[in-house]
Order: C-alpha cells, then sequence, then structure tokens
C-alpha cells in the first residue's frame, strides 16, 4: 500500500523536473534583466515627454540637422527629404530609401508608403507635424529650439539620437568635442575685434544678426564676440540686406560668412570669396585686408548638425589663433 504522504518515484521525479525546471525558470528570469534591452525610452522632445520605440526598424528622418549623426551610426532610414540632401549623406541616396521631396512641398503619401514606426520631424517641416503625428504618433521635433540657447539644444539633440538609438557614450563624446572646440574658439578669440557675421546668395551679400537664426548668428553669444553692427534680424533664415558700403563703414576686424550656395554649384552662382574679397568698397577694410574672414564650409547650410558647428568654431579658433 502506498502511503499518501509518500509521493511516487515517477511523482518525485516530477517534481524534481519540476523544481529544477522552476530554477532554470528563476535563472533565467535573473538573468533577462541584463541580457534584454529596452524597446521603448522616454525621452523629452519639443513638445513634451513622449514614448519612442527603441532602435525603430523603419525610421523616417525629415530633420537634416539629424542626419550626419545618423549616418555616423549607421542608422538606416526608410524615406527622406532626397532634394535636400544632395549627395551628402550617400546611404540616403539609395532607392531603398523613399523621397519624402522638399518641405515646401512634402509627398505625404511617402511617408505613408514607408510605414515608420519613428518619425523624426524637423523645422523645415514643422508646418506639417499634425499630419506626421496622424500617420505615426511616435513623431519627435528635437531640432533646436528658438528663444534656447543654441550649443545647449544642439547637445540636448544628440542627447535624445543617443536614448532612442542606444548610444549615449557615442553622444558624449560628440557634444564633448563639441564643447572642446567652442572653449579652443574662446581662448583664441582677444575678446575685443569686433565681427561682422554674413550670409552670400544669388550673388548678394546679407546681413546676419548676432544671436538670431542658424548659423553664423549663433556664434555671436556662444563666444561672446564683439559685433560691429548690432542689428535685429528680420530674415533669420536668409539674412537682411545690406550694402557693402555698410558693411565698410562699420570697419569690422573680422568677418565670418555662410555661402548659402556653396553646395549647389547651380549655373550663375558666385562664390562668396568673389562677392567679399572682389568688393571694392571692402578693400580697406581690416577684415580683408588682414585675410581674416572666415568662410563657412559649403555645406555647412545642408547639413547643419552638431558636427558641422564642431568643425565651424574649430575653423574659427584656428583662424583666432593664426592671427595672435
Amino acid at each position: 500500500m502506498k502511503s499518501a504522504l509518500r509521493p511516487s518515484l515517477s511523482a518525485l521525479t516530477i517534481a524534481v523536473v519540476g523544481v529544477l525546471a522552476l530554477a532554470s525558470c528563476a535563472s533565467t528570469e535573473a538573468a533577462e534583466p541584463a541580457a534584454t534591452t529596452a524597446s521603448t525610452v522616454t525621452i523629452e522632445d519639443n513638445h513634451g515627454s513622449i514614448e519612442v520605440p527603441v532602435n525603430p526598424e523603419r525610421l523616417v528622418a525629415l530633420d537634416n540637422t539629424t542626419f550626419q549623426t545618423l549616418s555616423d551610426w549607421g542608422v538606416e532610414v526608410v524615406a527622406a527629404p532626397k532634394p535636400l540632401m544632395y549627395d551628402l549623406w550617400p546611404s540616403l541616396v539609395g532607392d531603398d530609401v523613399l523621397d519624402v521631396g522638399l518641405h515646401r512641398e512634402p509627398d505625404i503619401e511617402a511617408i505613408v508608403e514607408a510605414d515608420p514606426d519613428l518619425i523624426i520631424g524637423g523645422y523645415r517641416f514643422s508646418e506639417i507635424y499634425a499630419d506626421l503625428t496622424a500617420i505615426q504618433p511616435a513623431t519627435i521635433e528635437i531640432n533646436a529650439r528658438d528663444g534656447e540657447d543654441h550649443a545647449s539644444e544642439l547637445k540636448r539633440q544628440v542627447a535624445i539620437l543617443g536614448q532612442i538609438f542606444d548610444r549615449d557614450d557615442e553622444a558624449q563624446q560628440i557634444a564633448d568635442d563639441f564643447d572642446a572646440a567652442i572653449a579652443d574658439a574662446k581662448a583664441a578669440y582677444n575678446g575685443t575685434d569686433s565681427v561682422i557675421g554674413l550670409i552670400t546668395s544669388g550673388g548678394e551679400i546679407a546681413y546676419a544678426a548676432p544671436g538670431d537664426g542658424r548659423g553664423v548668428g549663433t556664434l555671436f553669444p556662444t563666444l561672446d564676440l564683439v559685433p560691429a553692427i548690432e542689428q535685429a534680424a528680420e530674415d533669420t533664415s536668409h539674412g537682411d540686406d545690406i550694402s557693402v558700403e555698410a558693411i565698410a563703414a562699420a570697419n569690422p576686424e573680422w568677418l565670418v560668412v555662410l555661402d548659402r550656395d556653396g553646395a549647389f554649384n547651380e549655373e550663375g552662382y558666385v562664390p562668396a570669396k568673389e562677392l567679399i574679397e572682389g568688393s571694392e568698397a571692402l578693400a580697406n577694410v581690416p577684415a580683408v585686408q588682414k585675410g581674416q574672414v572666415v568662410y563657412l564650409d559649403p555645406n555647412f547650410y545642408l547639413d547643419e548638425s552638431i558636427q558641422a558647428y564642431t568643425a565651424l568654431y574649430a575653423a574659427v579658433a584656428e583662424a583666432f589663433g593664426a592671427a595672435k
């Protein structure tokens, strides 16, 4: 007679197997947190907190200021505004990447066809933000915000990208390189030389107001440059009309120049260097006489990434340093 309190061999075997199985499960469960990567992360974009997928499989990227980082990290996208990029990021040019078109006439159907699980919008595409969120609620805007410290905004953006693509260390390194370039430029500036920011396009020279817009204007508050002209901006994107005589009258020691057409080299293009240094009215300006003109990289207008700004600050640091 089998005791009711004594398990049979088969029952014992089952129990042992069960315990081992539970132990195995417990062991597996204990190891999972270290081995499992989070599938989502909560970030703070320009609109507030939002949960987005980590390493999204189908990414639509519309913000040109993120392309360099995405390219450096080997992040693939399924759709992008190809006309905006020219050949700067070869990985985005192939037929596998759908063309969203330019922001002035975006191809919404291409974004729908891309079936994204994350959309990175941007300042150029901000007017269709509602359309983007209707396609995919996980739509973020992380471009530099107006009225905020521009340098901090660039670091904020790359830090968010680091969260999304699980590359916090790489993002921090990019930010550190950026800070180092700014520190070098500050150290090289003598603190007194006057500076004017300019934007050239279509054979014309425009004035970039200190602190306004993107590119040249942001250097003034970041480096505490002394402006030779202090006038608020009317057109922060393209610059304001200014005559060469007005520039000459301001007598700047330095010029920092963004050539908006430099990346396109289209018919009729006049390089910024020719416009500035070929002008008789500017011939006696100290900046021209001393060769103290810093031209931004021709691709800067298309890029505008934190890496592009790092290169710009490094160029400014080198120019200031060489003039000492």
